[in-house]
């Protein structure tokens, strides 16, 4: 039995609202926790308090829901070093897993069977200064990079800064508009009229399932 702990705000089994596996029953591990304060943040409340739990604990939470998909987000989810000790348990148990995290923290050391989701922060965030570049090397087919998207500058640095660094030939590159501050069909105006280059993994369009279907309610 492991003595392991993580500091977690919730455990909750919904449908993954973004990315590859949108649509997919999921369970979601939500840390607490997170460096960063982006100005668009829609989980503040996991900043702070959250319950220690062991990481047996968790599993067993995580086997009582039944999802095969496991998000494990936050926060900023490697802000806490015994994630990664989560993460392998849950690989080791054949979850298919994927991790939320800013990019603003080293992924090196992120199991290979996760997929990484990393959030290139754009100046909308008014964190795009933490951007770790060194992270882009370490990823993969299986990963994907989302851009949050606040207005016509975003959009613009966001085509600048995947094209600067490679990233639609790297893995996935997802293009999601900011609810409340951009319009989803504006910025598929925006990128249909951009044409971008052509690349191993041509720049997706997204927007945000669950809060279409339950707005802001924490645990959805």
């Amino acid at each position: 039995m492991s003595k392991e702990t993580l500091r977690v705000t919730e455990i909750f089994y919904s449908l993954q609202g973004e990315g590859a596996t949108v649509g997919i029953p999921t369970t979601f591990i939500r840390l607490t926790g997170c460096p960063l304060r982006c100005e668009y943040c829609d989980t503040k409340y996991a900043f702070y308090g959250g319950k220690t739990l062991g990481i047996d604990d968790i599993m067993q939470q995580v086997e009582s829901l039944g999802a095969r998909y496991i998000n494990v987000t936050g926060g900023e989810p490697l802000s806490q070093k015994r994630v990664h000790l989560l993460m392998k348990r849950l690989c080791d148990d054949n979850y298919q897993v994927s991790l939320e995290t800013s990019g603003a923290i080293d992924v090196s050391n992120v199991d290979s069977r996760v997929s990484k989701v990393l959030d290139v922060k754009t100046p909308g965030s008014s964190e795009d200064e933490k951007n770790n570049h060194d992270n882009y090397s370490y990823l993969t087919y299986n990963d994907q990079v989302k851009y949050v998207i606040c207005s016509e500058h975003d959009y613009n640095w966001s085509k600048d800064h995947l094209l600067e660094h490679d990233l639609n030939n790297r893995c996935p590159v997802l293009f999601s508009p900011c609810v409340g501050q951009l319009e989803p069909q504006q910025l598929a105006d925006w990128l249909l009229s951009a044409k971008l280059p052509a690349a191993k993994f041509p720049v997706r369009f997204q927007i945000q399932l669950h809060k279409y279907l339950w707005g802001d309610t924490p645990g959805k």
